[in-house]
């Protein structure tokens, strides 16, 4: 993959958007600019772009045969699939297959012979490119012998959404566990995608090295699935103890920003909490889940915790991978959906943060608020708009401190309206209770007797009775 760049050159690429039946040209746009982020996240320059209708991705390419000789002319190729066991089939059966959208996947065929019967439909609105691209990379997902043929007709590497995605997750992963997660992801995406280079000899097996012993693709798949074993074995070691830690703090009301990449999130929790955060205006900055506390300190304290950002066409696998880290969103005590409400997308970017957070079991009972983050962006039309549209949600701008104060009040205000105050009498032979009260409720009065302290307290009545129970008061 032409992933790494070791003369720090910059890479030009052509971004590929398939158009398909049930998709609008506005979604189809969308997902192509917010591809060439991505793809620019990698430090490419995109100098181009093309989009094709197609009825479906299947096929040995997802292109037509005008298509491909286009972006040919653009990468210097020949715009031919060179085809590793040609198979001659009729136009009848080529028809039939291609509207079932199933044997050509897999099958090596001819390039003229795979494309006699499709219609070459272009988007008329496709860029203008100037100058040679040495990558060209799909908005969409590919099969392991879609990306061969392609390149083979372009001369270039070739490149599809999801690698892109894996290959961000690689480089922007900080924490042991994210990098673990990260290579299971960047493993399964590697494996079935292993190809023999040359010849691929049988290793021989037994004493005297007789049998049909493994390929060396199977040795390299073998190799992949053992080291994605003793990755599991070393995640689930991180996630004991990450649990041990989660159990200590769970008295503590915690509230969780989730949300679409590079929606603010991490710029909310600096503002929040006073802790250098990374704050970079680009996708997946954060893949980390990092816990602070909110700043200045409440009683008792609220923890706020940042997320990894969500995207569209998010690959499963990372999916999976990060769900361990999305277990903060899971147990938080409320969530705040942040959105950049200056991005036109902004409401099917909403849809997807909420469909993979059911996806991983964070149900609709956990309370939720909508942040409308970049507010300093909007226009007072636009801003009045969507206090009408949404009067529930909260419009801020993170560079507004009075918008920063609010938030803090707001969450403040939240977790008290559910407090209770109480008296407690805490003997001086019962140790470690004090740290626990400071830390669980707003203290109101401490007053030191003879036989102990007398405390009013202000918190949630369960805590109350639990810590109560917990040390005979």
């Amino acid at each position: 993959m032409l992933l790494e760049n070791e003369s720090n050159k910059v890479l030009k690429a052509i971004l590929v958007g398939i158009s398909l039946p049930g998709t609008s040209d506005i979604e189809n746009k969308e997902s192509l600019k917010e591809l060439e982020r991505l793809v620019q996240t990698l430090g490419f320059q995109v100098v181009g772009s093309t989009q094709q209708r197609r009825p479906n991705l299947s096929g040995a390419v997802p292109l037509g045969e005008g298509k491909l000789k286009e972006i040919a002319k653009i990468t210097g190729g020949t715009g031919i699939v060179k085809s590793a066991v040609p198979v001659r089939k009729n136009k009848a059966k080529l028809r039939a297959e291609a509207e079932q959208g199933s044997a050509e996947d897999e099958s090596e065929i001819g390039a003229q012979e795979a494309f006699a019967d499709y219609k070459d439909e272009e988007n008329n609105e496709q860029d203008e490119i100037l100058e040679k691209a040495e990558a060209v990379v799909f908005d969409c997902e590919l099969t392991p012998s879609q990306i061969t043929h392609l390149q083979s007709a372009f001369g270039v590497e070739v490149l599809d959404r999801t690698g892109v995605i894996v290959e961000i997750f690689s480089r922007h992963a900080k924490t042991r566990e994210a990098r673990l997660q990260v290579e299971i992801a960047k493993l399964k995406y590697l494996s079935p995608r292993i190809r023999e280079a040359g010849q691929s000899e049988r290793q021989g097996s037994g004493a005297g090295a007789r049998g049909s012993g493994e390929t060396d693709v199977e040795i390299d798949k073998r190799r992949i699935r053992d080291r994605i074993a003793e990755l599991r074995r070393e995640i689930a070691a991180i996630q004991k103890e990450q649990g041990n830690r989660r159990a200590k703090r769970s008295e503590q009301p915690c509230v969780a920003l989730v949300g679409y990449t590079n929606a603010g999130k991490s710029s909310l929790m600096r503002k929040l909490t006073g802790s250098e955060v990374l704050v970079a205006d680009k996708l997946f900055a954060t893949l980390d889940t990092t816990v602070r506390t909110l700043y200045p300190e409440t009683q008792p304290r609220i923890l706020i915790s940042d997320t990894v950002g969500f995207i569209k066409k998010l690959p499963h696998d990372l999916v999976a991978s990060f769900r361990s880290t999305l277990d903060e969103a899971m147990n938080a005590s409320l969530l705040l959906f942040v959105v950049d409400s200056s991005d036109i997308s902004w409401k099917s970017q909403l849809e997807v943060t909420q469909s993979v957070l059911k996806e991983i079991g964070v149900t609709d009972e956990t309370p939720a608020r909508l942040v409308l983050n970049k507010s300093d962006r909007l226009s007072k039309d636009d801003i009045q708009q969507l206090k009408s549209d949404f009067p529930d949600a909260l419009l801020i701008s993170t560079k507004n401190e009075k918008d920063i104060e609010f938030m803090h009040h707001f969450i403040q205000e939240f977790f008290e309206k559910d407090m209770l105050e109480a008296d407690l009498f805490v003997p001086y032979n019962v140790q470690g209770v004090i740290g626990e009260i400071r830390s669980l409720f707003r203290v109101l009065v401490e007053k030191y007797e003879n036989e102990g302290i007398n405390y009013k307290i202000r918190g949630k009545r369960e805590t109350i009775e639990k810590l109560k129970k917990l040390h005979n008061l």
